[in-house]
């Protein structure tokens, strides 16, 4: 049997930095862009509101850009506060680097299984395997332990128990985080 499970974000990720107004580090994004020019030069942000006290901070998506190195689809979507747009940057491991940000993605995501509850059913005979499928539709870093005990409706130490008895495997390694596509197998 093999089975397709998406991991879907469904809000953008908190964005981790440090608020110069309040003791709170964590800023929630809208989609809202700022866009400067200076003669032929662009600047442009992605804005975002402190959780805290509502501060705004800029992330710079463009910096002194020439006017015509900037394709007008871009500048358009900035134009009009894209949401789109902004998930899509905030997947951008440059701009997150250059902007010294870090993001959290506790609660902005969740896992869409294929097939019910597998984890006691009778629908499946003895002995037969199921090859699950894990695609994700952003890159949102997850234990994949969480991931298999989310989608079988178990809990993790049950998880971790057929990981050590060898009843679950993979060719990744299923400790740690993972935000790419992999697959694994629950024999049975």
């Amino acid at each position: 049997m093999s089975i397709t499970w998406v991991v879907v974000p469904t809000c953008p990720p908190i964005v981790l930095r440090r608020c110069h107004r309040c003791p709170s580090g964590r800023f929630r994004t809208h989609g809202k862009f700022r866009v400067n020019a200076n003669h032929k030069l662009l600047d442009a942000w992605l804005l975002a509101l402190c959780t805290g006290c509502g501060d705004t901070t800029k992330l710079a998506v463009l910096e002194r850009a020439h006017v015509r190195s900037v394709r007008p689809e871009l500048l358009n979507l900035m134009h009009d506060n894209d949401p789109g747009l902004a998930a899509e940057l905030l997947q951008d491991p440059l701009l997150l680097r250059r902007n010294r940000v870090a993001l959290d993605w506790d609660n902005a995501w969740r896992l869409d299984c294929g097939a019910p509850d597998l984890s006691g059913s009778s629908d499946r005979p003895d002995g037969e395997s199921i090859e699950v499928r894990v695609r994700f539709e952003a890159r949102v870093p997850v234990r994949p332990v969480r991931l298999i005990a989310e989608g079988f409706g178990c809990s993790r130490a049950e998880v971790e128990r057929l990981l050590t008895e060898g009843n679950l495997v993979s060719t990744v390694r299923l400790s740690g985080k993972l935000s790419g596509d992999f697959t694994f197998t629950l024999k049975h």
